[in-house]
């Protein structure tokens, strides 16, 4: 699977991380729902850092389909409640 981090870059992932990124993912969507500052920044680096410490980043000059894009690291818990609702982002 491929993950785009906005401003970051895509990193390839095994598929079998889907269900990890989903519970990371809705750890944030809680936080959110929560409109708590402090549990929405801890849950999104979680998620972030955990595409960047499992994930392969994908060369620059190649091109390739994402399949979960995710907003840039300085996003505000203002922000993410326009995208982290319902499901998520992430696909089960």
């Amino acid at each position: 699977m491929i993950v785009r981090i906005s401003g970051e870059g895509q990193f390839e992932l095994a598929d079998d991380e889907a269900g990890r990124l989903n519970e990371l993912e809705r750890a944030v969507i809680e936080a959110v729902e929560a409109r708590s500052e402090g549990d929405y920044t801890a849950a999104f680096e979680a998620l972030l850092d955990h595409v960047r410490d499992v994930g392969t980043q994908v060369p620059d000059e190649e091109l390739e389909g994402s399949d979960v894009i995710l907003p840039p690291s300085d996003t505000t818990l203002e922000e993410a409640s326009k995208d982290f609702t319902g499901e998520g982002l992430i696909p089960d």
